[in-house]
């Protein structure tokens, strides 16, 4: 009889020790399985969007920390308590792994009070349409200051950023265009750092609008129309000063009478500014002769008679 007991304990511990075997092959498997399908995961990440705007601004970081040392060490020492990382560090936290349809003027604000920094009075100049003239006329005259010469404008001119929510949060392929939504990053950023700079005018303002643009110079829909000129304060700006502006040679679709100048006028009055509105203001038509010397409009006496 002790025989067969024997036996009997030798197939109840061969049973569980295959029972343990087959337990620790599964657990393996398990881990093996895991291992597996989070490394597929990280080899295939979703897709990023895709827009019809270009993409992120290569080296946006380096491109940043470079305008901004540029701006506070060589152009603007008065400027130099001002930290450029953290600049940087508070305009990428206000896109990266963001979906850009989706940003908020509250994603800028650190940024906005980070950056800002007092504006002389007098010195404002506005304009829409009229970019590259406005940006060659305050390189030329110091005595002006356009969005794109303060620290904040300076910085973002020209480039572009969003973010997307797969890695590695930043969409160097296609940012949207306004037209595909609102909410995106640069159209937030423009608009709530033009209505700083607005809000911050003071004494004398002045706007350079286009007077050879077919739909009129003033329009509704422009950052000027929609956000700086609601966004000047009357109890600080003592006149608004527009200079309507035609290229030499090109079209002369409006004047201070046209339409939509005295819309905006209208708007300026009832919000009680004074207003002067001034065709071809001269000191920038001189500018523009830079490039046409030899035009009728650029002769410095048009009714000049010959001396006998």
């Amino acid at each position: 009889m002790p025989l067969p007991q024997g036996s009997a304990r030798v197939r109840q511990r061969t049973v569980l020790l295959v029972g343990i075997a087959v337990l620790l092959a599964a657990l393996v498997l398990a881990v093996v399985l895991a291992s597996l399908l989070t490394h597929g995961r990280h080899e295939v990440s979703p897709q990023m969007l895709k827009w019809k705007d270009r993409g992120t601004t290569k080296n946006l970081q380096e491109v940043i920390l470079g305008r901004c040392y540029n701006y506070i060490t060589a152009q603007h020492p008065e400027l130099g308590d001002k930290d450029c990382l953290k600049i940087w560090e508070s305009l990428k936290d206000a896109f990266i792994y963001k979906n850009p349809c989706n940003i908020t003027p509250e994603d800028y604000q650190p940024l906005m009070e980070l950056a800002s920094h007092p504006v002389p009075c007098n010195k404002s100049l506005f304009w829409s349409k009229t970019g590259d003239l406005a940006h060659r006329y305050t390189k030329s005259n110091q005595n002006f200051l356009t969005l794109e010469d303060t620290l904040l404008g300076y910085m973002a001119d020209k480039i572009s950023w969003c973010g997307d929510p797969s890695a590695p949060g930043i969409n160097y392929e296609s940012c949207p265009k306004r037209s595909e939504c609102e909410s995106n990053p640069g159209s937030v950023f423009w608009k709530m750092a033009s209505k700083m700079f607005a809000e911050a005018a003071c004494g004398v303002v002045q706007v350079m609008l286009n007077g050879s643009v077919e739909a009129g110079a003033f329009r509704s829909s422009s950052i000027f129309g929609s956000v700086e000129v609601f966004n000047l304060d009357p109890d600080k700006v003592s006149e608004v000063h527009i200079w309507l502006m035609q290229d030499i040679g090109g079209p002369q679709s409006e004047s201070c009478s046209g339409h939509s100048i005295q819309r905006l006028i209208s708007i300026l009055e009832e919000r009680n500014f004074k207003i002067i509105c001034e065709d071809n203001y001269r000191p920038v038509q001189l500018l523009q002769c830079v490039h046409s010397p030899d035009h009728t409009d650029c002769r410095l006496c048009t009714n000049s008679t010959a001396i006998p």
